[in-house]
């Protein structure tokens, strides 16, 4: 397998992108392998790597349908229903408590926060 080619950040050549560009142009990669590598140098734990794509080999973004917008919907309202208390907390619960602040922290408990 030969090694991918590697630019320093910003220095890419044309014909090139990385995900997030591709997606702002309306494209994906559509199933072709990484084709470089863009580095960008950090001070700590080792340098920053990006994946770039070619452009020529870019497949259009699909396009929404009812169903797929459906189920998206379904998941994201799944992700506000307490485990809990089984309520719509009428927001995304953090993974951190689990569960809608209400349940994680009820009224007079002992657990060091204050009121």
């Amino acid at each position: 397998m030969a090694a991918l080619p590697v630019y320093r950040w910003r220095l890419a050549p044309d014909g090139y992108a990385t995900r997030r560009q591709l997606r702002a142009r309306g494209l994906r990669p559509g199933g072709q392998p990484v084709a470089a590598q863009l580095e960008r140098p950090r001070r700590r734990r080792g340098p920053l790597v990006a994946y770039l794509y070619r452009l020529d080999l870019a497949k259009p973004v699909r396009p929404m349908t009812p169903a797929r917008r459906a189920a998206l919907a379904k998941a994201n309202r799944a992700r506000r229903i307490c485990p809990a208390c089984g309520r719509d907390a009428g927001y995304v619960i953090p993974s951190a408590f689990g569960m809608c602040v209400p349940c994680a922290f009820p009224e007079g408990s002992s657990d060091g926060i204050a009121a």
